[in-house]
């Protein structure tokens, strides 16, 4: 029982950096209309710039998370107008395609700059274990729910509230209507472009608290895609429950079954989750069924 609430901690731990990570996602396919295959790519990029600040550059930790969260919104920024941009009224399968390209160029990129071997960031949380219910639970788990909370509060606030935010619910319903009420259909792209790079950078710093920094961070961060599709990619609460599902599923895995499997049921049980819920559920959890009218 111990082992099984401590795999279910990491995971739900693990699991809210997804659901960051599959906002983002969400965030570009409602804005836009684009699956971005090249978001696992973003996260693991703004965890090597979270590195490059803190320990190349000698930041304190603190100061490295804003830091990297800027760059990768400039990053957003540049990849939506000299990219995307220049793909509108393309076919879909033609701008998917793009994003996987970026994605594959992201990560040789990264690899050029700062190597292929695993890195170190220091952690930002500190060391060592909390009581709770009568269960040791480390702080990095428990310091990395409470910021993702924290963040995705702020976020589902500020796409509710704020102008912005209000901005891009209406291209996501109807990109016509709203250019004709005056809202800069190119503006929203970029906004977010920007924003899911923010979504990327922070889910990666989560990340890293957790399972290390090196290459295979981008195939972490692309389980965001399955979180979206799981919970219903048009769905922000439910991206954040997929999200948790997925992480929970992954730990549970690699506890139990990797051990006798030799390892690898971890990477996959994921998208096997995914499977068996959109057999039930075409639209996942939360999603919207489409109605075609013949």
């Amino acid at each position: 029982m111990d082992l099984f609430i401590q795999l279910l901690l990491t995971g739900i731990a693990l699991g809210s950096g997804y659901a960051l990570g599959g906002l983002g996602f969400v965030l570009i396919y409602k804005a836009t209309g684009v699956f971005n295959f090249s978001h696992g790519q973003l996260t693991m990029a703004g965890a090597y710039f979270f590195y490059m600040f803190q320990v190349q550059l000698g930041l304190p930790p603190w100061w490295s998370v804003p830091a990297a969260v800027v760059s990768m919104f400039v990053v957003g920024l540049a990849i939506e107008r000299l990219c995307l941009r220049r793909m509108v009224g393309e076919p879909a399968i033609a701008i998917i395609m793009l994003t996987i390209g970026l994605g594959s160029l992201l990560r040789n990129l990264v690899g050029l700059v700062w190597g292929t071997q695993p890195q170190a960031p220091v952690p930002l949380f500190e060391p060592g274990a909390i009581m709770i219910a009568g269960f040791q639970v480390p702080r990095v788990y428990m310091w990395t729910l409470v910021s993702a909370a924290v963040l995705i509060a702020a976020f589902v606030v500020y796409f509710r509230k704020s102008s912005q935010g209000i901005a891009m619910r209406a291209v996501a319903f109807h990109q016509d209507h709203a250019s004709l009420s005056g809202i800069s259909i190119y503006r929203v792209f970029a906004l977010s472009w920007g924003l899911a790079g923010v979504m990327a950078a922070i889910s990666g710093i989560l990340m890293v608290q957790l399972v290390g920094l090196d290459l295979s961070m981008d195939a972490r961060g692309l389980s965001a895609f399955p979180a979206a599709i799981l919970g219903g990619i048009d769905s922000i609460g439910g991206v954040i429950i997929g999200g948790l599902i997925i992480g929970a599923a992954e730990s549970l895995a690699g506890g139990y079954l990797d051990p006798y499997l030799g390892g690898g049921a971890k990477e996959v049980v994921g998208y096997v989750v995914l499977l068996l819920i959109l057999m039930v559920r075409p639209y996942g959890l939360f999603g919207t069924p489409e109605i075609r009218k013949v």
